[in-house]
């Protein structure tokens, strides 16, 4: 899909679309997180994945931004954790990315915290 086509990607089809980012750099540790059963949620889903180092960090983040500015049309709302790439966050309102280093994704342990959501963790493809 063209940037040019009027065509609306689903929030499910946005998430499939940030997969193939994350997958293009190959970042691993796919979780997607369904919160759409969560009271209070902040968002619909969590794409959460990680990355070597702060370099493949921010390639993955950037990749996932590329390829969802090509393949949805949509640019995100809100960047955070660029400066040091060891987790950085990419809005998209109802889809939210975390891209992490692996020590500070144990850290943080978000899918423990959202515990609750429905998970899918998607197999690596290297």
């Amino acid at each position: 899909m063209s940037e040019n086509n009027s065509e609306v990607v689903s929030t499910e089809g946005l998430v499939d679309v940030v997969v193939d980012g994350i997958q293009e750099k190959k970042g691993s540790k796919i979780t997607v997180l369904d919160l759409r059963n969560i009271e209070n949620m902040i968002a619909e889903f969590f794409v959460i994945c990680e990355g070597e180092s702060n370099v493949h960090v921010d390639a993955v983040s950037d990749s996932v931004e590329e390829i969802v500015r090509r393949d949805a049309g949509e640019k995100p709302l809100h960047v955070e954790g660029r400066r040091n790439a060891e987790w950085v966050l990419l809005d998209y309102m109802n889809v939210v990315v975390h891209v992490f280093q692996k020590q500070v994704r144990s850290s943080y342990n978000l899918e423990d915290l959202w515990a609750d959501a429905d998970r899918k963790d998607i197999e690596d493809l290297f």
